[in-house]
Order: structure tokens, then C-alpha cells, then sequence
């Protein structure tokens, strides 16, 4: 057993001994936030570890929680019903930053058939992890998150507006470790609540912004490296709650500073010769590079299906802010080896080579983002997509690269038009992402700005 997982009996043995009395089960919703309920960990065990129930109207909510019209799943003809939550209890894990208290992930299921909510990012997820296996692959995979902090706690930070923050630092961050133990009070208690509650760490560092960091964590199956990445974030701004203080997720929290991604590290693995092998490494070659067939073939899908899947990698109106020229953020398409100036950079070699796409924010919800990248990838093998010509040099001076979309609605229309998507997720997932994307775009277009009101409220 892992450190910091449960098995039931570990779980009955810590009930027992009083060292565990609550269970969260919860699941992500379409932001890819964990939502869920807390149980009596002996009601748990007797009761419900095979389950409990949940209001379907979590999948058809914004993010303010409030229900939107115009879903076919659940709406208030339907009555908003209930869905099933199936503990996944290969997830079960003790939470080392919350008192006597475990969590499980849980799977959602219709009632009363227990077929697969298909809505649910964690069912679209596991859907793509099927098809790949039909192909003979496991997909492993690794993110990246970055944040920025605050010594000022999200309760302040709401009643102020969100306003005269007080940043961890004052200076930029990147790898300075005077300015990283000026915050080891935080990142520090981050490390050390993940790694003791199953989330194997690797570091953190200072990030490029004032007061932003990256904390990185083990690779894993990226169904599991889906469920680490939102037990991530659900440990950092706990933690940061815990200790008066609060970080931010947003893809560009700031006008002035560099934005945060969540760069995506992925190789797919294959049985050979009665052992595990990644399937990347091979006897061919790609711009310097040793590789197989299969790892030209997944770049080539998973670039030429960017714009079609862009809402699983930039889900908000604010995703789009982050991507400027000169920024760490990527503006292009374009693969290069080991570039970061590239939206997608080739790393590691043998059995460590891998394929980061540096596109994605801090904003994106894992569990689509991985789904989009299967889902592009194997189409790729399946029709031996070949990847562009490797971009070496500045890709922000590119002129002849596809630049990514401008916009979240011009990803939206890229979604919902796509036939990939379709044929990958089913037609009425994609219409039902579709309309939650442009909920969020009419909403910023409805929203009255501090920028509108400074620019023209006397000059006008």
C-alpha cells in the first residue's frame, strides 16, 4: 500500500482506533472542482461504500452554483434528480491536513441503471483510457501547476474585491531560493500534506511572477494522475485557508505578470517482451530525436487537433489572456526539442521521452484536458498523422505556425463543430460542453469591467 492510501480494512482498522471518523466522497464537476459530501466513516463502512446519491444539477450549474437552462441532462422539466456516486476505493486516501478524515474519488452513474453519467469528466476520462487500451496503450502522465500566493486569506481577499493582495514576494521568483523560504511556510506544508496523504511529490520553485510557484508531483496512469492533479489543488487552497493565507489558480491573475499553466507531460506504454516499455522510444528519428512510429504519429494528432479541443485546454475567458508573446505561455502550434517558446516541447529521451504541451493553464479541468489529449493523439496512429517540421528558434516570431485560437468563443465553435470530438466523446457530451463553454462566454459578455468604468466613465 502506498503512502497515505487506505484499503477498506486499513480504513476499518482506523475507524477503530478513532484516527479516522469522516469520509469525503467526491467527484469533479465540469470546472473540474471537486464537489462531494462528508460521511461518518463507521456509517461509510456499514452503509455506503457502495455508494450514495447526489443532485444531477452539479453537472448543469455555474460557477456561481446556480442551475443554467438549455442542458438536456438535467434541467427543471426533469426535475433535477439524483446521480449515483460510485466510490472508486482504489482512490481511498487519508488526508493528513484535515483531522481524522479520508477521501475517495467517486465515479457518477445514472440512476437506476448505474450506467456511466456521460457528462461526467471522470466517465469521459475513463471512456478515452478505454479506447487507448482497445489500441494496446496506457497513457502516463504528469502536470505542472502553477500558483500565486497570497498572505492574505480567500474570506479577505473576497471582502476586498479581490483587491491589494498582499504577494508572498516582491521580486520575481524564478528559482531564487531566498524568495522560495520567504514562502517555505506554504509550499513547504504543501509537500508534505501531499506526500503524506498519496500524492507523491517531486519540488517546488519560484515561478516568474511575484509570489508565483510550481509544484510538481510524480507521474502517474493519467486516470490517477487526473485524480492527483484536483487532490492537488484541493490540498493547496485547504492548506493555504489552514494558514491565513490563499493562492489562485487563474490562468492570468494579473494584466502585469507572467500567467500559470499547468503544462501536460505525456508518453504512451505498451507490453513488450512481457514487459511494460514506452512505446515513444524507437529506432526512428525525428529532428535529432529517437523515436517509434507511434510517438510521430500522437504529436502529429495531438497538434493538428488543438483547435478542436482548445475549451479542454483553455476552459474560461480569462485562459485566452495568458497566451502572449514573450510570456513562457505559448502563442503557436509549434513542436520544437526542448523550447519553451513552443506550444508543444519534446523532452527526455529512451524511456523518459516524453511529450509536454505547454498550452494549458492553471484554469483547466484535468480530466478533460487528458480525455482531449488521448482523443487527438490516437487519432493520429490510427491515421498516421505526421507532425509539422520542428520550429527551431523563437516560435514568437513565427510567422508561417498556426497561431491557437484568439478567443473562447472561436474555441467553442472549433468544439462543437468538431467530428473527432463527436465520434470520440459522443455527440451529445460535445453539446452539452458546448453550451457550458458559451454560458461562460455570455457571462463575461454581460459583465460591466473596472477596466470599462476607469477607460470611460469621464471620458467617454
Amino acid at each position: 500500500m502506498k503512502r497515505g492510501m487506505l484499503d477498506v480494512e486499513g480504513l476499518r482498522t482506523a475507524v477503530a482506533d478513532g484516527s479516522i471518523d469522516t469520509v469525503i466522497l467526491a467527484f469533479p464537476d465540469l470546472y473540474g472542482r471537486l464537489m462531494g459530501k462528508r460521511l461518518d466513516a463507521s456509517f461509510f463502512l456499514t452503509d455506503v461504500a457502495g455508494g450514495t446519491h447526489a443532485c444531477d444539477y452539479l453537472f448543469t450549474v455555474d460557477m456561481e452554483m446556480e442551475p443554467v437552462s438549455g442542458y438536456k441532462f438535467s434541467n427543471w422539466e426533469l426535475g433535477y434528480g439524483d446521480v449515483h456516486l460510485a466510490p472508486d476505493l482504489g482512490t481511498m486516501r487519508k488526508l493528513s491536513w484535515l483531522d481524522r478524515t479520508a477521501l475517495v474519488i467517486c465515479d457518477a452513474e445514472l440512476e437506476p441503471s448505474h450506467e456511466p453519467v456521460e457528462v461526467a469528466p471522470r466517465s469521459i476520462l475513463r471512456g478515452q483510457v478505454e479506447r487507448l487500451r482497445d489500441a494496446g496503450f496506457e497513457a502516463m502522465a504528469g502536470s505542472e501547476l502553477e500558483y500565486y500566493q497570497f498572505r492574505t486569506s480567500y474570506m479577505e481577499a473576497a471582502q476586498s474585491g479581490y483587491r491589494g493582495l498582499r504577494e508572498t514576494g516582491w521580486y520575481l521568483e524564478d528559482y531564487n531560493l531566498l524568495q522560495g523560504t520567504r514562502s517555505e511556510d506554504l509550499n513547504g506544508a504543501y509537500r508534505r500534506h501531499l506526500a503524506a496523504s498519496g500524492v507523491p511529490v517531486e519540488s517546488t520553485k519560484g515561478e516568474f511572477g511575484r509570489g508565483q510557484h510550481e509544484l510538481n508531483i510524480r507521474y502517474a496512469p493519467v486516470l490517477d494522475m487526473a485524480d492527483r492533479h484536483a487532490v492537488l489543488k484541493q490540498a493547496v487552497k485547504e492548506v493555504s485557508e489552514q494558514l491565513g493565507a490563499s493562492v489562485t489558480f487563474m490562468a492570468k491573475p494579473d494584466a502585469e505578470q507572467a500567467g500559470s499553466s499547468s503544462h501536460l507531460h505525456v508518453s504512451l506504454w505498451q507490453v513488450k517482451d512481457g514487459l511494460l516499455s514506452n512505446a515513444f522510444s524507437g529506432d526512428g528519428e525525428l529532428t535529432g530525436i529517437a523515436c517509434s512510429d507511434v510517438f510521430r504519429w500522437f504529436l502529429g494528432g495531438w497538434m493538428r487537433y488543438v483547435p478542436e479541443f482548445m475549451v479542454c485546454y483553455a476552459p474560461t475567458v480569462n485562459s485566452y489572456k495568458r497566451f502572449q508573446a514573450g510570456s513562457w505561455a505559448p502563442t503557436a502550434t509549434a513542436w520544437s526539442p526542448d523550447n519553451r517558446t513552443a506550444g508543444f516541447r519534446v523532452v527526455g529521451s529512451g524511456a523518459s521521452l516524453r511529450i509536454e504541451c505547454r498550452i494549458p493553464g492553471a484554469d483547466v479541468n484535468p480530466y478533460l484536458a487528458y480525455s482531449a489529449v488521448i482523443a487527438s493523439g490516437l487519432a493520429g496512429i490510427e491515421g498516421r498523422i505526421e507532425p509539422p517540421a520542428a520550429y527551431m528558434g523563437d516560435v514568437y516570431s513565427a510567422s508561417d505556425v498556426a497561431t491557437l485560437p484568439g478567443g473562447l468563443d472561436e474555441a467553442v465553435e472549433g468544439f462543437a463543430g468538431s467530428e473527432l470530438a463527436r465520434s470520440a466523446f459522443g455527440a451529445d457530451v460535445v453539446e452539452h460542453y458546448a453550451h457550458f463553454y458559451s454560458t461562460e462566454a455570455e457571462a463575461y459578455r454581460r459583465a460591466v469591467t473596472d477596466w470599462e468604468r476607469v477607460r470611460y466613465f469621464e471620458r467617454i
